[in-house]
């Protein structure tokens, strides 16, 4: 029986964050694809910022660490052990910006329209319903605020491992979360659409080969050029902007 979203889905979250690292560089992939599309000053400077489903803090430690400073950060996780953990790392590293929440990616605690920029990374893949986390995302976004999503694509190899494990009756996990849709990029897309977003930019990369009982090998090579690979890339995003009422 699928997990609710609920109490017991929580205790596994909690359980799951409690045993997880915090990379305090915020050097993943879908952290380093987001870097590379932030406009500092149209996204970060002055601006009211929310991160939903923010681990352990290290993206939204780093933001409020650049030059380009926001007026506030909201940090929100579903799992009060990750936002403990979060909040225990940026005092460590003396950064006192930043507000933390427990809260569900599906029913934002947030007024409408009350962020200039939100920051969801790898988060609606595991949650019982994507496209209402999408459309929340949305409501909460500021007319000419920018939404930067990402989420695993499924359309290449790991989306062949899954179709495998299904085919011989085991069930795939990510790292023993225990939800995880299959999203692919196109999919993801169109959810944003839908939601009333305007997409500005999809990008994405890590292409792998999976060998048995090896780790899974990186094939850089492949993430260029992007505009023919992107598509078959696990880790992507995609950039898009809330319109005004009346444009």
């Amino acid at each position: 029986m699928a997990l609710e979203h609920g109490t017991t889905a929580r205790l596994v979250y909690e359980n799951w964050h409690g045993t997880s690292g915090v990379d305090t560089d915020a050097d993943r992939p879908w952290h380093r694809l987001i870097k590379a599309y932030l406009d500092p000053k149209c996204d970060l400077q002055g601006k009211r910022i929310l991160e939903i489903g923010c681990g352990g803090g290290e993206f939204c430690c780093w933001l409020s660490k650049q030059p380009h400073r926001p007026a506030q950060i909201v940090a929100a996780d579903f799992a009060a052990t990750a936002v403990k953990k979060g909040r225990a790392s940026a005092w460590e590293q003396r950064l006192f910006g930043i507000l933390w929440e427990v809260t569900d990616i599906q029913m934002l605690p947030f007024g409408d329209e009350t962020f200039d920029t939100v920051i969801s990374c790898e988060t609606i893949e595991h949650v019982p319903d994507p496209p209402r986390a999408v459309r929340e995302l949305t409501r909460v976004l500021k007319p000419g605020g920018r939404l930067f999503l990402t989420t695993p694509n499924y359309l290449g190899v790991y989306g062949l491992y899954r179709v495998y494990l299904r085919l011989v009756g085991r069930r795939y996990t990510e790292l023993g979360q225990p939800i995880n849709n299959f999203t692919w990029l196109p999919r993801t897309r169109h959810w944003i659409s839908s939601a009333g977003l305007r997409v500005l930019d999809t990008d994405a990369v890590g292409h792998y080969f999976l060998f048995p009982r090896m780790l899974p090998r990186q094939i850089t090579i492949l993430d260029n050029p992007r505009y023919l690979m992107r598509w078959l890339a696990l880790h992507s995003l995609v950039v898009a902007e809330k319109a005004f009422a009346n444009s």
